[in-house]
């Protein structure tokens, strides 16, 4: 028991020194303003925007992956939306999104590859901040189970730590924000891919979550709190929008 406890205590430390490390010089993420406004937009109760109604022009199979921390029911109201518009949306599978780690990563690419099997086509895969990761991961790995990639405040350009949730991300994965288990490929996957982004993201950098020509296939501009991108119904519908795109 005295060498567990040492052990736990020691697995602390380490990774309390991971959250405390110095951001790299010339590197930061939104402002304290945007971070508050937030906190504020995650206080606040306020009755949702009504959905404008849309159907699909093309009802395909969709997997909704989570941002770090998050729970699939954070992407409830775009799940409905998806699903009232005739898609078929499933979450991603495996609850709260602590991190990548080997086992979930299997399991993510099996589940994406059952369900391209099981309806006959590539899935669309909508990920929201680091589920936007997983989802351009898992696309270069297995291109033919997947027809395309949304992002949403998805920080895959630049510097990992120009967002102001790495040193939590540090502290509750134990591992760099730039070093994770598995192995990932920084360029754009070789499916269309979209990335949504906005100027009022309190969380991640604008720029990182637009990209650069070359990263992605088109960025767009919604205005909303990073927390907000699952169910802000600008975001829902551009989404929505970008489904029924023709590449």
């Amino acid at each position: 028991m005295i060498g567990n406890l040492l052990g736990a205590r020691k697995e602390l430390a380490r990774r309390t020194a991971l959250a405390r490390q110095p951001r790299p010089d010339g590197v930061s993420g939104p402002p304290l303003k945007l971070l508050l406004g937030e906190l504020g937009a995650l206080a606040a109760r306020h009755r949702p925007a009504k959905l404008d109604r849309h159907v699909a022009r093309d009802p395909q199979p969709v997997m909704l992956l989570p941002g770090f921390g998050a729970h699939p029911g954070r992407m409830r109201r775009m799940q409905l939306a998806l699903e009232a518009a005739g898609h078929t949306a499933d979450d991603w599978g495996l609850g709260f999104n602590l991190g990548p780690t080997q086992d979930n990563f299997v399991f993510l690419m099996r589940r994406v590859g059952a369900m391209a099997r099981l309806h006959g086509e590539p899935v669309a895969l909508v990920g929201w901040s680091l589920g936007g990761l997983f989802a351009r991961e898992i696309a270069h790995r297995q291109p033919d189970s997947v027809r395309c990639v949304i992002t949403m405040g998805t920080p895959f350009s630049g510097d990992r730590r120009a967002n102001n949730a790495w040193r939590a991300y540090q502290l509750i994965t134990g591992h760099p924000v730039d070093e994770p288990p598995i192995e990932c490929e920084s360029t754009k996957p070789p499916v269309p891919t979209i990335a949504l982004w906005s100027p009022r993201d309190g969380v991640v950098a604008p720029r990182s979550a637009c990209g650069w020509p070359g990263e992605r296939d088109r960025a767009i501009a919604v205005r909303c709190n990073h927390l907000r991108f699952p169910s802000d119904p600008r975001v829902i519908a551009e989404v929505l929008r970008q489904l029924d795109f023709d590449d």
